[in-house]
């Protein structure tokens, strides 16, 4: 999800002219398919070797609330970190280590799947993701509404969904198959407001800061669709 900037260098994607937008956007959107390929093979590195089982079986033998909790945090402070970087490097290195971060937050999740329900699931709920994606992306180009009035509710959400995951760790309940239908809808609605940041508000110079924006919410998206189809079987 998006964070403001404490420095403005260039003009705002609003204020370009058709063409630079449309660079803008180009270059956003490739950036946001390679972190998603990226991800995708480590992943896929990760299974093949063998090493994604003993890798899950360590982080859940040290506390499933710091999987959680490391899944939240690690999207803001990435989001941050890139945001606010200046040179094309330090954003480049911002994409690439909140990526890899991802991806090994992911393994527990993963392999719980792969072993309970089969990789089909997983396959699923990914394509899943991606429809939901496109067409919640489709609304916010096709409606041009700027959804930036979002960003405070998602803020508060944010919090109280982290709230959540901590009480249930500690008090040993279940926040249930709601909580994560919940959680698709505050990721839906982080997609519409991240995609009209990018449309209005990002500086021209910030497409790799905007990529990991978006990245950050299609992952929240696949961390809770996949757990709702894991919830079915």
């Amino acid at each position: 999800m998006d964070v403001s900037y404490r420095v403005r260098t260039h003009a705002a994607v609003a204020e370009l002219p058709v063409e630079q937008r449309a660079v803008f956007i180009s270059r956003t959107y490739l950036h946001l398919f390679g972190a998603i390929a990226l991800f995708t093979l480590i992943e896929a590195a990760l299974f093949v070797t063998g090493l994604a089982y003993p890798l899950a079986n360590a982080m859940l033998g040290v506390s499933w609330l710091l999987v959680l909790g490391g899944f939240m945090v690690v999207g803001w402070l990435g989001s941050s970190v890139a945001a606010r970087a200046e040179s094309k490097p330090a954003q480049y290195a911002a994409l690439l280590a909140y990526v890899v971060a991802e991806a090994l937050l992911f393994v527990p999740l993963l392999a719980i799947a792969e072993s309970t329900a089969g990789g089909g699931v997983i396959a699923s709920a990914a394509a899943v993701t991606l429809v939901g994606f496109a067409a919640l992306t489709g609304i916010a180009w096709t409606s041009r509404k700027d959804f930036s009035f979002l960003g405070g509710l998602l803020k508060w959400i944010g919090v109280g969904a982290v709230v959540g995951i901590i009480a249930s760790v500690a008090f040993g309940f279940q926040l249930g198959t709601w909580f994560s239908v919940g959680m698709v809808i505050f990721a839906g609605a982080a997609i519409l407001y991240d995609t009209s940041r990018v449309m209005h508000h990002y500086p021209e110079d910030r497409y790799i800061a905007a990529s990991l924006s978006l990245f950050a919410s299609v992952a929240l998206l696949f961390w809770y669709v996949l757990r709702i189809f894991m919830s079915r079987d």
